[in-house]
């Protein structure tokens, strides 16, 4: 466990200002233009059992949210946990190491889900940053475990690392709980925290100092 000291970011960096323009203009794109070009469903990951599966899914589902302005918190959280957590890593990390440390747990949420629709049987798609944002809340958690941090409507901060655990354990909940109308890609989250808790794990047994 990390013991670096917290300083606030005042700075906006490359990495998290570009995949919050791409999320964001993937999300308008949605919005105006689904009913013709179906990015929506095109760009989903679907269950490799399914006609509509394409392998570019893997990539392209991270950058695509609900398209309704009913659903509009789904972009908000992520870009908002992005834009919070994110760019306190890419500045400790820099942009190289962020974007991949970012688009590797994208890519580990997308491979779990994948394995879970196809041992449970399912036909879920799955669209949503959420699963990378999870690697990110991880990450900082790992450095930065003791950071107090405001939820709402929990009126008391609490520490980085009771956060995340929290989240962990909702998802593992909603997961394996199977509750009937929850559309959570839950083991998505869950698939995204493991690849960027593993991630963190190599590099600071590889060379502590790239770490942070």
């Amino acid at each position: 466990m990390s013991n670096v000291r917290f300083r606030s970011s005042e700075s906006f960096p490359p990495v998290v200002k570009n995949l919050i323009i791409i999320n964001a203009l993937a999300w308008m794109a949605q919005l105006t233009l689904d009913e013709k070009f179906q990015i929506t469903m095109k760009g989903a990951l679907w269950p490799a059992e399914t006609p509509y599966f394409e392998p570019y899914q893997i990539f392209t589902s991270m950058f695509l949210h609900a398209p309704s302005f009913g659903m509009i918190y789904h972009i908000l959280f992520n870009m908002f946990a992005l834009y919070m957590f994110g760019r306190v890593l890419e500045n400790v990390w820099g942009a190289k190491r962020f974007l991949f440390f970012y688009l590797a747990c994208g890519v580990g949420s997308a491979i779990t889900h994948l394995l879970m629709q196809h041992f449970s049987n399912g036909f879920s798609p799955a669209i949503g940053a959420s699963g990378a944002i999870m690697g990110v809340l991880v990450a900082f958690a790992y450095l930065f475990p003791n950071t107090k941090l405001m939820i709402i409507p929990i009126p008391i901060p609490i520490k980085a690392k009771w956060v995340v655990l929290g989240f962990i354990i909702i998802d593992l909940f909603g997961g394996f709980g199977q509750v009937k109308g929850d559309d959570i890609a839950h083991f998505a989250h869950l698939g995204g925290a493991l690849t960027g808790f593993i991630i963190l794990l190599i590099w600071n047994k590889t060379n502590k100092r790239t770490l942070y």
